[in-house]
């Protein structure tokens, strides 16, 4: 960032927060994002150094000021009311916000609009970009004893109630349907009405998923099965797998071994190669059985994409094991 644009932010900073409300406390940043990932290292402005306390503040009186604070978030908690906070800072997980003498955190996926990036560099630009805006947002999470402060700004289309009301009717085992807000590396988070739950990259689908990308766009619409609801850690786990029967439910009647079967290559490694027989359902081709001569690779013999006749030589249900083979019979 340019120092012209560091110096205009810190006029900003200055003529939003004043000394009476700079905060010295610990980041109330969660320690991981709602996928269990941690959040990484905090990337504050420099600018935010003018939010601290100047020399000769005395700590009691500070100290007296944030108790109150801590009470006023709890009552801003409770009836609703937006809120004004000037964002400082960042993280991998969302924006660090200064509120009256506290810190805060506003997470990526509580943004009115979701920001989009595909590389760390570009979501870092894109966060360094919002470092200085003053933001009207609701509180939607306040721990004292954790100095957990957590804002939103998606929140401020619900009435007063409606956040409580959709986490009370929120139950496992439903089925919800929601718009896909967000793809990342680990799972795709889906917006179901005002509470954003996640669909970790294991539960997109039976078979294996490099990418959500490969399954989900975004802003599709789909319905998922609610598999946990965390009201007090905001965290809702859905799968879209679940709505189907697994492939490996009664494979054995399905599948005998010495039969001969059809499949198309998926991944080509040097102890063998993966074959995908059914959508959800791939076996291995160890190296060793690749037919009579000996190659170097098993891409001396096959390449992904590639359909194969294979013979199945094992079935282990339990442990989602097809061993197959391309050696005669």
């Amino acid at each position: 960032m340019e120092p012209r644009s560091l110096d205009g932010m810190a006029a900003f900073i200055r003529r939003t927060c004043s000394p009476s409300r700079a905060h010295n406390e610990p980041s109330a940043l969660p320690e991981e994002d709602g996928a269990g990932e941690p959040l990484g290292e905090v990337r504050a402005s420099p600018a935010a150094e003018l939010l601290r306390p100047a020399a000769g503040i005395d700590e009691a009186a500070a100290e007296g000021g944030r108790e109150a604070d801590w009470r006023l978030a709890e009552q801003a908690r409770g009836d609703g009311q937006p809120q004004e906070a000037t964002v400082v800072g960042w993280n991998r997980g969302g924006l660090l916000v200064h509120w009256r003498s506290l810190q805060g955190f506003l997470p990526a996926s509580q943004l009115q609009r979701m920001i989009r990036y595909s590389t760390d560099d570009e979501r870092d630009a894109a966060f360094a970009g919002r470092v200085g805006e003053m933001l009207r947002l609701r509180i939607i999470e306040v721990d004292r004893g954790r100095k957990r402060l957590v804002f939103s700004e998606r929140a401020l289309q619900w009435g007063p109630d409606n956040g409580q009301c959709l986490w009370q009717d929120l139950q496992p085992g439903q089925v919800r349907r929601g718009r896909v807000r967000n793809l990342c590396d680990f799972g795709a988070f889906v917006d179901l009405g005002g509470i954003d739950g996640l669909i970790h990259i294991s539960e997109l689908s039976w078979r294996h998923v490099r990418h959500p990308s490969d399954v989900l766009e975004i802003g599709q619409d789909v319905e998922a099965f609610v598999m946990s609801v965390e009201p007090e850690r905001k965290r809702v786990a859905l799968s879209l797998k679940k709505l189907t029967e697994d492939p490996w439910c009664c494979i054995e009647q399905r599948y005998h071994v010495g039969e001969t079967i059809e499949g198309i290559v998926t991944n080509v490694l040097n102890f063998g190669a993966f074959v995908r027989v059914e959508e959800g359902v791939e076996g291995l081709i160890h190296i060793s059985e690749f037919g009579d001569g000996n190659i170097a690779h098993p891409r001396d013999a096959v390449s992904e994409g590639e359909r194969l006749a294979v013979r199945i030589i094992g079935i282990d249900a339990a442990s989602r094991r097809l061993a197959l083979s391309l050696r005669r019979g």
